[in-house]
């Protein structure tokens, strides 16, 4: 009796110690709320919020602010755990574009001629954006330069419109040039965006007289073997393509007085630089005394800030020569474009994208599918057009000609669905685009920034916005660093 009596008092006192550990539980996370908004009355949260939760209680307003040691509130912070598939919130962007200037400047303002701005007006370009305001002065001063804004804010104009003015300049100071030998070159890390630059310069070229040239991959040998020699004063060129005809001998580099490294972040990687390293010693890019007309200008272009120059370029060029031009929204989330992040599981992610795509291909909205490797960007396409969506798919596997179709394709409103990997992210002129889903979130914080820079650029239509699909742990810490940089109102660390 004693036994069954002692027995019963230890299940009944086990009861009790099981509901004492529960009452904390049951109130941890409205505990955690309550620490982390310290002294945060209802009365600051004015307005509609910033960041958007699917637990109201986690919403940011831009009236909130935050001390160094204080409890910032995320809504990704439980998204580690399994239950939390379903969860979302949206950062919302604000009206203005933040590309355009503030006060109003014109293109003659900044040292360019009359002939040019009547070519900018002819393809409705009236005013300069910030970069472009900032950049071009600097560019036509000679000096070295590291043009570094966010993604779609026209940073190939601000480089390009000095050099061709320098160009022509130097033209007319040399009329015996050789032939091949040209005088600026636009070094790019892909064929695509080559391309898409000479398209560009070739509408200044006819009537600015001076000569622009496109050179990529692609029957390369044949190129060697059976060169064709022709005047060039403006050399567009990937990387490859330019490293092997310059070693040949096919084009002549001593006459070349300025060099351009768009997404000159990319050329930095490891798959790139040491390439790039033994094409510019090529130059005298070392700004030291006595050079004169001979130094070869450098500038660098970029949507993120390359912090390897000193230890990739510190050889070739002093890093201190490079006068940096950045804008405020450098490294931060677009602030006029709004991003949605959904939690998901790897299982529901085919099913929440056709119905994402399904609704905007009914509104005929144009969009662009993002993913880490080329099998799953073709899956992605097979899937599509298997359910009733007509969609292309472009990545680096496919044969150029025929990711040039397909990506003209898409940029001449025949299809409204792109499927594509991160060789779409980068450069490509994406005006159309009012929509862009991150099926696979991106390895890289930078590759984020520029998978978003497809939509929302200068010239687009209202109604941008980004849909990213969060499934694995990686995805889930770059997410917060995120909604951190957000909430925190600070850079992104890339």
């Amino acid at each position: 009796m004693c036994i069954q009596a002692w027995f019963l008092l230890m299940v009944l006192f086990s009861k009790v110690q099981a509901k004492v550990k529960e009452k904390p539980r049951r109130f941890r996370r409205k505990r955690w709320l309550q620490t982390a908004h310290p002294n945060k009355p209802n009365e600051m949260k004015i307005g509609p919020p910033v960041v958007e939760c699917k637990n109201e209680e986690l919403n940011h307003y831009k009236s909130l602010t935050y001390g160094k040691f204080d409890v910032v509130p995320l809504a990704s912070k439980g998204w580690l755990h399994r239950k939390s598939k379903g969860d979302y919130f949206v950062i919302h962007g604000y009206s203005q574009i933040p590309a355009k200037t503030e006060q109003p400047v014109t293109f003659l303002d900044l040292g360019l001629t009359e002939e040019v701005v009547k070519i900018l007006q002819k393809i409705n370009i009236r005013e300069p954006t910030q970069i472009q305001e900032i950049g071009i002065p600097v560019v036509l001063s000679g000096r070295n330069a590291l043009l570094a804004a966010e993604t779609g804010c026209g940073k190939t104009l601000a480089y390009l419109l000095p050099l061709m003015l320098q160009i022509i300049t130097e033209q007319r100071s040399s009329p015996n040039q050789l032939f091949n030998s040209p005088l600026g070159v636009i070094v790019t890390p892909n064929r695509e965006l080559a391309l898409q630059i000479g398209e560009i310069a070739s509408n200044f070229s006819r009537s600015l007289l001076f000569s622009s040239k496109v050179v990529v991959g692609g029957r390369t040998k044949r190129k060697i073997m059976n060169p064709l020699f022709e005047e060039v004063d403006l050399l567009v060129a990937s990387l490859g393509a330019l490293s092997k005809l310059t070693s040949t001998g096919v084009y002549k580099m001593k006459n070349v007085r300025h060099i351009v490294l768009d997404e000159a972040d990319t050329l930095l990687d490891d798959s790139f630089n040491e390439k790039l390293c033994r094409f510019l010693r090529r130059f005298p890019l070392q700004v030291t005394e006595g050079v004169g007309d001979l130094r070869t200008q450098l500038t660098m272009v970029s949507a993120t800030l390359p912090t390897s120059i000193p230890d990739i370029l510190g050889d070739l060029i002093v890093p201190e020569s490079l006068m940096r031009v950045t804008t405020g929204h450098l490294h931060k989330i677009m602030p006029h474009v709004p991003q949605k992040f959904l939690r998901v599981g790897l299982s529901q992610k085919p099913a929440e994208l056709l119905k994402l795509v399904k609704a905007d291909y009914e509104n005929r909205v144009p969009l662009i599918i993002f993913s880490n490797k080329s099998s799953t960007c073709d899956w992605l396409s097979m899937f599509l057009n298997e359910n009733g969506v007509e969609c292309v798919n472009l990545n680096g596997d496919m044969p150029l000609v025929l990711r040039r179709g397909v990506f003209k394709k898409f940029q001449l409103g025949e299809v409204n669905v792109i499927s594509c990997t991160d060789i779409g992210s980068r450069g490509l002129d994406t005006v159309r685009v009012k929509h862009v889903i991150n099926y696979e979130f991106p390895l890289y914080m930078a590759d984020y920034i520029h998978r978003c820079g497809r939509t929302g650029r200068v010239g687009s239509l209202e109604g941008c916005h980004v849909t990213s699909f969060v499934a694995g742990k990686l995805d889930v810490k770059l997410v917060q660093e995120i909604e951190y940089s957000k909430v925190n109102h600070s850079v992104i660390y890339l």
